[in-house]
């Protein structure tokens, strides 16, 4: 990781210097319109809310998730309520004095906890913890897919064996076959920096991405297999496979909608992988389609503030596309 992220700041450190040339229109917004994790107009009031102490809005929100199976924004959803809940849990204390058996306070809950297990010095430990705490979660929404994502990050951290991660899987893709953040999880798993190697990263995103139907996120799972070897080796051996990730990652884009901050995430994973592999003129597409809506991931694993790794990076794209950039359809930096 060390080495990937002197890379990409040795990338960075050329945009700096770039940042007067003269820039290529590309419908790109000013960098002071350019926003970090935006909410969406569903999570943004329940947010604000949040903020003064009032719980009912993220309560509202996820019951209609959870009663509408609507299970990728669920997971979303919960993730940044718990991000904000991080450092302001006073709205989820009192919602869960109010409520304590309510499956969605719940969910936030183990994923509060679980956030906060993985940065302390004592995961493994922390995290073995909170089984009772996940278990809670999915007993109290059966039908809910996102605790068993839950399940799957807390078996990584906790060693689980393969047989017990397995099981752990059937469960989730029992409740939703094509759940992006379960795959993210599993895949997560299979990383040559975990219990796997890229070889299983990558035919599992594969096969997964070939399974899943249109529209899902699933499809775009090989980029993110690419962005973990892309990670642990600045030179990856699988070249081929991660500019095919990079294809499909394209693809799977072009059917999301523009200037859309949940479709953001995927495109900001999608940049980094571009630019790792000199992918200038499809780099420079995919940050006019994201528009306003930078993300801390994996723009934060490269500056300790990722909106500026974000904004530096989309200099030196539109720099590096405004000359003699490949192509799109051709490659740059081909290991």
């Amino acid at each position: 990781m060390v080495r990937t992220m002197s890379l990409l700041r040795a990338l960075i450190g050329t945009a700096r210097m770039v940042r007067l040339a003269p820039r290529l229109d590309a419908a790109l917004p000013p960098d002071d319109d350019v926003l970090l994790d935006a909410p969406d107009d569903r999570l943004a009031p329940a947010l604000v809310a949040a903020a003064l102490a009032d719980p009912e809005p993220a309560a509202k929100l996820l019951a209609t998730t959870r009663d509408g199976a609507e299970w990728e924004k669920r997971d979303r959803y919960v993730a940044r309520l718990a991000t904000f809940a991080y450092s302001r849990d006073g709205w989820l204390a009192h919602w869960l004095a109010v409520s304590p058996r309510d499956p969605d306070a719940l969910l936030v809950k183990a994923e509060l906890a679980v956030r906060r297990a993985w940065e302390s010095p004592a995961r493994s430990e922390r995290l073995r913890e909170l089984g009772p705490l996940i278990d809670a979660a999915a007993e109290a929404s059966p039908r809910d897919p996102v605790p068993w994502r839950l399940a799957l990050d807390h078996a990584r951290g906790t060693h689980a064996g393969h047989t017990a991660f397995e099981s752990l899987w059937e469960q989730a893709v029992r409740r939703s076959p094509h759940h992006y953040g379960c795959h993210v999880a599993a895949l997560r798993y299979l990383s040559a920096q975990w219990y796997g190697s890229h070889h299983e990263c990558f035919d599992f995103a594969e096969q997964a991405a070939e399974d899943a139907p249109p529209g899902s996120l699933a499809r775009a799972l090989p980029v993110n297999a690419a962005f973990a070897q892309l990670l642990a080796d600045p030179a990856p051996f699988q070249g081929h496979r991660i500019d095919a990730a990079a294809d499909r990652g394209i693809a799977v884009s072009a059917e999301l909608p523009e200037g859309d901050p949940w479709a953001a995430e995927v495109r900001n994973l999608l940049v980094y992988v571009l630019v790792r592999r000199g992918r200038w003129a499809d780099a420079l597409e995919e940050f006019r389609k994201i528009g306003p809506y930078a993300t801390t991931f994996p723009w934060g694993l490269v500056e300790d503030d990722p909106l500026a790794a974000f904004l530096e990076t989309r200099d030196l794209v539109r720099a590096e596309a405004g000359g003699a950039a490949p192509q799109r359809g051709t490659r740059a930096g081909r290991a």
